[in-house]
């Protein structure tokens, strides 16, 4: 990404935040069973869809560099990853936020809850093993990522497979006026800071990546010891 776009995306995302916030906590009318406590909902929603969305990249990417071994495939893998277990963190507490103030809980091993730590999991451990597996670790990382890509239609479908505590219906439908609004606009607001962190981070990645094959080649010339 060219760096003015990258500068402006940065901009509308500071702009939307400010907007967002004023949406949720002024504009967006008050939930009647939940009262403040709904408002959890403008964060866990849009990281839900952040999460899912970074899955897949890195499932996508994860697939593509066992095919072909292109680096710049498992470059977007890494940089996905990364960021599905930032998203997915909050998911989780916001989720148990959310539980606490409609359940009386802060966890239970409800099937949808159950199914979202397990992709979380699998995508810490995409990380871990990325981090610490050593050599010829993006093959085996890239099988946990496809695994966890995978994974999320279950996750989404286990309220309707299993009848437990984790409503059927979702809540977003249902949303009216400034509530329907503040939503979607905090989802895109997660999306323009999501598109910013995946940039940098393949950047990061396919510079370090660069750094490494040209040490290679000096290994291999007898440049450096």
């Amino acid at each position: 990404m060219k760096r003015p776009v990258y500068i402006l995306i940065a901009l509308i995302a500071m702009a939307g935040f400010a907007y967002t916030q004023y949406l949720i906590f002024y504009a967006a009318a008050i939930e009647l069973d939940m009262f403040f406590n709904q408002k959890i909902l403008y964060y866990h929603v849009p990281s839900a869809f952040m999460l899912f969305l970074s899955t897949i990249i890195c499932g996508i990417y994860s697939f593509r560099y066992v095919r072909k071994r292109d680096g710049r495939h498992d470059d977007v893998a890494l940089a996905s990853g990364e960021l599905a277990v930032l998203f997915g963190a909050i998911v989780l507490i916001t989720g148990s936020i959310w539980g606490r103030a409609y359940w009386g809980v802060w966890w239970t091993w409800d099937a949808r809850l159950t199914m979202s730590l397990l992709l979380w999991m699998s995508m810490v451990g995409y990380v871990l093993v990325r981090r610490y597996g050593g050599p010829g670790s993006e093959r085996i990382a890239a099988g946990l990522a496809i695994f966890a890509a995978a994974n999320i239609p279950l996750v989404y479908f286990s309220v309707r497979i299993w009848k437990t505590l984790h409503p059927e219906s979702s809540v977003v439908p249902g949303l009216k006026g400034n509530m329907r609004l503040a939503l979607w606009m905090s989802v895109l607001l997660f999306a323009c800071v999501f598109a910013l962190l995946l940039t940098a981070r393949v950047a990061v990645a396919r510079g370090t990546r660069q750094v490494a094959l040209a040490r290679e080649a000096a290994l291999d010339a007898g440049l450096v010891e």
